[in-house]
């Protein structure tokens, strides 16, 4: 007997599909679940991720913001430091420009100055020249005038021996009236020049102790400081108040005693 006679092909087909889907359909289930889990964690993730890269964004507009407004501060400041430097600067300039035109005006100023001093200097040397130029005329012709009247020129000074003897009061009186007076000697070569032209005649010289005794002043008001006294003079005390000279020296004679004299006077005179 076929045991299929009676079975439906179409029947038959269509309960073995359905049999396989109710056998399949457990299997389809639990592999979506996996994906759809995976995928949820995937989206968790990236959620995640655009989280984390939102905040870091975030940070850095932050960072960047507040490194832009520090960037910005020190920019004033230092554009305020390097305002006030400019100023400074071209102050600094400006003083310096002054300083060189104050400069300039005393270099011109100092060599107009130069210009005079050496014009004055010119002058002046030109002046001496000239005074002196007069006076070796004067003193040419004084020399000439006073070698007519036996005056004898010697150092810049006119000197004049006495052919007469006085006291020693007149004889000074005597030079005086010819712009003179009695003579002062200095040193040992106008000593020596003294008896030269007197041949070492006694003759009445500037120099007497009558206001103090013993301190012998010459006829100029000066004190007498050396001298060249005979080494035997002077010895006359209140009574020889009047210096002559001879040829061993000086020595102090009674002032009412006659003698020749020298009359001296400078070349200036």
């Amino acid at each position: 007997m076929n045991i299929y006679a009676n079975v439906d092909p179409v029947n038959t087909v269509r309960s073995e599909m359905e049999n396989t889907r109710r056998h399949q359909t457990p299997q389809h289930t639990g592999s979506d679940c996996v994906k759809i889990r995976r995928y949820r964690a995937a989206v968790v993730c990236l959620v995640l991720l655009c989280v984390l890269l939102l905040t870091a964004v975030i940070l850095l507009c932050v960072h960047i913001r507040t490194n832009n407004t520090n960037y910005t501060k020190e920019s004033s400041e230092q554009l305020i430091i390097i305002t006030k430097l400019t100023e400074e600067k071209d102050q600094l300039l400006t003083r310096n420009t002054e300083l060189t035109e104050k400069t300039d005006q005393l270099v011109n100023q100092n060599m107009q100055l130069t210009k005079e001093r050496d014009g004055l200097l010119s002058s002046n040397h030109n002046l001496i020249k000239q005074r002196d130029q007069l006076l070796q005329e004067k003193t040419e012709v004084l020399k000439s005038i006073h070698e007519k009247d036996e005056w004898v020129y010697y150092q810049s000074n006119h000197y004049l021996i006495s052919s007469e003897k006085k006291n020693w009061t007149e004889s000074r009186r005597y030079c005086i009236k010819r712009g003179a007076d009695l003579i002062i000697i200095n040193n040992k070569e106008e000593q020596d020049f003294v008896r030269k032209i007197s041949a070492n005649a006694s003759v009445w010289i500037g120099l007497t102790d009558t206001d103090v005794e013993g301190t012998w002043k010459w006829v100029n008001g000066s004190t007498l400081t050396s001298g060249f006294w005979d080494p035997r003079e002077p010895n006359g005390r209140r009574i020889e108040n009047c210096a002559l000279t001879y040829s061993p020296g000086w020595a102090d004679y009674p002032c009412s005693d006659f003698f020749l004299w020298i009359c001296e006077k400078s070349s200036l005179k």
